[in-house]
């Protein structure tokens, strides 16, 4: 039911005539949310500036922290108070170098990106025999020191989902495997690309290693790349397949990121905020527009849009979250700093700019009036309801340690993994009509949940 309902939505310009009563949808929010349906702007002028002015925005680095500025100025210029940088300190790494190519016997070249919080092969690079594991698993069974000297290849592929389950599926080959393969004895690891294209545009990402295992060169083939890798181990006839592997990342030490912070006043301080969640950072290799700077414009733009409807019961708070990408420091630093003041309702916008399709919460049975209410409101832009307990995104880890309110509004996620931590991740990818479509959606709900007088109870 929900796909037949996806289709109608594209099919109609994401114009789905609502069978919920009036009173849901009405007032000055909903005419704001129907508005941003068609004309909002705020989303992409924050999205297209920070792109274009700053562009990647590694965490910990220079230009984080110009992305920090920027988006300051951004929130000032538009109202928003109490604008503030949170700073923390991160262990801060950047790749350097990056090549493969095989040697023997089909000697070629392959294109490579380094994984974050890997280590180095120095600059001239080593050579080893490969060793292929069809999949994770795999991996997982090969007998401890089985990979001596060699380097490993998981070629664990990911499938297209448009509710990104694939990646709960395939992420294990970046998030754990290059430290089994070390673990086993590999010099180094080499992945598929957790991503679902076919462009030779390897995905970066980070991965770890179990304590005690020393860290070890790791990179992510592009998926034609890993294709034509796997052909080579179905042509070779038992010969090894031998590869030359440079990657020279560093790890720079200790270095300052920071969370920006930035509110719409509500009009009754004893009411615990609306918290509504973006990451700033980005991985270096394209501008950040998927991955989360659409997010950022579109939670900024939803707080703007209320406010403008008229000062809201409670406080509306932007968090764009510093340093996501490479282990969720501003998330867990801003749950230490702001674990004692109590947060009434937390939700994140993390998984591009495709229009939105699902509504969830954490209170479903708990406060089941206030989550049908949220739900039938948006019902006209094609969101359909849901019983998924919702969990939230990375960066409202406060919500969650708490035990309080959250609210997923889940996105399409058909064609996010074909851009996530790559190159390709520019403002070009990002579709203006359905960058709107979630603007509408967070304006309707931001707008109903900063105006709730009662507790948003959970039942935890």
């Amino acid at each position: 039911m929900h796909k037949h309902l996806l289709a109608a939505v594209a099919a109609t310009a994401l114009v789905i005539p609502s069978i919920a009563s009036a009173e849901h949808h009405e007032g000055p929010v909903a005419e704001m949310a129907d508005r941003a349906l068609d004309s909002d702007t705020a989303a992409w002028d924050f999205l297209e500036g920070i792109t274009t002015e700053v562009g990647p925005r590694q965490p910990g680095t220079e230009a984080e922290a110009r992305g920090r500025a920027w988006a300051m100025d951004w929130l000032r210029e538009r109202g928003f108070s109490n604008v503030v940088d949170e700073p923390f300190e991160m262990r801060t790494w950047v790749r350097g170098e990056e090549e493969a190519r095989i040697t023997a016997p089909f000697a070629q070249p392959m294109h490579i990106t380094a994984l974050g919080n890997t280590a180095s092969t120095g600059p001239d690079g080593i050579e080893a025999e490969v060793v292929y594991f069809p999949s994770y698993a795999d991996l997982v069974a090969a007998p401890d020191g089985s990979l001596q000297g060699k380097i490993a290849f998981i070629s664990h592929d990911m499938r297209p989902t448009q509710d990104g389950s694939g990646y709960g599926f395939a992420g294990p080959a970046r998030w754990t495997g290059p430290g089994i393969a070390a673990r086993k004895g590999a010099v180094a690891t080499v992945i598929r690309s957790i991503g679902t294209e076919n462009h030779r545009t390897p995905h970066t990402g980070g991965t770890s290693f179990p304590d005690g295992v020393e860290p070890t060169p790791a990179g992510a083939l592009s998926n034609p790349d890993a294709d034509n890798l796997e052909r080579m181990f179905a042509r070779a006839n038992g010969r090894p397949i031998m590869m030359h592997l440079t990657l020279t990342p560093q790890w720079l030490g200790d270095t300052i990121s920071g969370n920006v912070v930035a509110e719409k006043i509500g009009s009754d301080p004893s009411l615990p905020p609306v918290l509504v969640a973006c990451h700033l950072d980005s991985w270096d290799l394209g501008t950040g527009a998927i991955d989360d700077a659409a997010g950022c414009g579109i939670v900024a733009a939803a707080a703007l849009n209320v406010a403008d409807a008229g000062q809201p019961l409670r406080t509306i708070r932007v968090l764009m979250a510093g340093a996501e990408e490479t282990g969720l420091w501003g998330s867990e630093a801003y749950s230490a700093a702001h674990i004692d003041e109590k947060i009434g309702v937390g939700l994140e916008s993390d998984f591009g700019a495709d229009r939105i399709w699902r509504f969830e919460s954490n209170f479903r049975e708990a406060n089941p009036d206030l989550h049908a209410r949220l739900a039938r409101s948006v019902a006209r832009f094609g969101v359909a309801d849901s019983a998924n307990v919702a969990s939230g995104g990375a960066d409202i880890n406060i919500s969650r340690d708490q035990g309080g309110a959250i609210i997923d509004l889940q996105q399409d996620g058909t064609r996010y993994f074909e851009l996530h931590h790559t190159p390709d991740d520019t403002l070009d990818k990002v579709d203006p009509v359905q960058l709107r479509q979630n603007v509408a959606v967070w304006t309707q709900v931001v707008g109903i949940l900063a105006n709730e007088a009662a507790d948003i109870q959970t039942g935890e």
